[in-house]
């Protein structure tokens, strides 16, 4: 392979920026460009549903690097811009403007967008969706205006919002066509622990029910219809309903695409030179031993850390277990692990499962596939510890909340 004098990296978020840092303390002296359709500098997501949604973060601290870091790194953020194309052969991008950008090393980090509904209505005015900072700031306007806020959706940014809204002072309805939140995610045993937190809060959680469409007046949104032809009254409706990764770049440039950009466990897509990180990469995974796409903070995070050590020529393979957390009320979680949907056969709750502090176990056969702590801070290494042995657990001792997840 030639020497690599010259990366871009496709995606202003937490992959793509990270990337660049760990290039630079890599030693990678050449230019590196970041190019972004958003406006802003790169920046991190999970504070647009928690803190900075509740007013309670500045804007600047959600920021990954501050603007003087890429001038003093030499590292060139095309913010406001759309990558067009990306040519493998000629190894060029276009731009929206018309330029094109050489490199020898081309990083994908275009991460998700929300998924629609699908539904008439959609496009009324106060309809919001949260994924960018200026969704969180329309949201978060939104908060200090309305009395009456419908969320469709209970997975993690859902909940996430719908907390929000409530320490603002505004009724929040949940509309979730699954028998309980997160249950896809978390299982019954535990999904209901959130369900309860929720109605705890005094919010209206309507689950199994199907939206049809979403009604207005003069423009603007005043209800959700359900399928039974009831219609819930709101002053804004957040859509809530999962990502869409994007991989339209990847597609049109010929690399393998499935449910994300295919790429190896060094993060190196189908075409040489190529890499994708982050919510877009569907990478292979050692320990799990096949491809998984996972559209956490962590993932881009770490996975734009390791693409960049990739590029640098060294022997890597990302093998990190996934990763996530939230804050909702005074429920803090963490999470580590991968469960696929029906993929465990036992779930193991150590503690005050009321009281919310209390740890669950993901088992398969004996072995531990996830785990997540409820307001509890040691568990995750551990956990961790206990994913990565592969090893059979004694279930007796595991149940025993006296014995120490460390000596399982």
């Amino acid at each position: 392979m030639d020497p690599i004098r010259s990366v871009v990296v496709v995606g202003a978020g937490l992959a793509g920026a990270r990337s660049a840092e760990t290039l630079r303390a890599g030693g990678f002296h050449g230019p590196i460009r970041i190019v972004g359709a958003e406006s802003h500098l790169p920046y991190e997501r999970p504070a647009l549903s928690k803190e900075y949604l509740q007013g309670r973060k500045e804007r600047d601290s959600v920021l990954v690097h501050p603007a003087a870091w890429y001038e003093q790194q030499g590292v060139e953020v095309l913010a406001g811009r759309r990558v067009t194309r990306v040519d493998p052969g000629d190894q060029v991008v276009g731009l929206d403007d018309g330029r094109q950008l050489a490199w020898d090393a081309i990083l994908i980090a275009t991460g998700s967008r929300p998924r629609r509904l699908g539904v008439p209505g959609e496009d009324l005015a106060g309809v919001l969706h949260l994924r960018t900072l200026d969704d969180s700031d329309r949201l978060r306007q939104t908060l200090e205006s309305v009395q009456r806020l419908v969320v469709v959706g209970a997975g993690w940014i859902g909940l996430e919002a719908a907390a929000a809204a409530r320490e603002a002072g505004v009724a929040v309805t949940i509309l979730e066509r699954a028998e309980l939140p997160l249950v896809a995610v978390l299982g019954p045993e535990v999904a209901a622990v959130f369900a309860d937190l929720h109605r705890e809060h005094d919010v209206d959680l309507r689950l199994g029910v199907e939206v049809a469409s979403l009604v207005g007046s003069a423009g603007a949104v005043t209800g959700v219809a359900l399928g039974d032809g009831q219609v819930v009254p709101a002053d804004a409706v957040l859509v809530a309903v999962g990502a869409t990764p994007r991989t339209e770049l990847a597609a049109d440039a010929g690399l393998d695409v499935d449910s994300g950009i295919l790429v190896d466990a060094a993060l190196r897509a189908s075409s040489p030179g190529v890499w994708a990180a982050g919510d877009v990469a569907e990478a292979f995974h050692p320990l799990l031993g096949r491809r998984i796409r996972v559209e956490h903070w962590d993932n881009a995070r770490e996975q734009g850390v390791a693409a960049a050590r990739s590029i640098l020529g060294e022997d890597v393979a990302y093998e990190r277990l996934p990763y996530f957390y939230t804050d909702q009320y005074d429920l803090g979680m963490e999470y580590t692990g991968h469960v696929v949907p029906g993929g465990h056969d036992q779930v193991i709750l150590r503690g005050d499962v009321p009281g919310r502090e209390f740890v669950a176990l993901w088992l398969s056969h004996g072995r531990v596939l996830a785990g997540m702590g409820v307001n509890i801070w040691d568990a995750m290494d551990p956990v961790r510890d206990l994913v990565n042995s592969r090893r059979v657990v004694d279930v007796k001792r595991a149940q025993d909340p006296t014995i120490p997840l460390a000596e399982l």
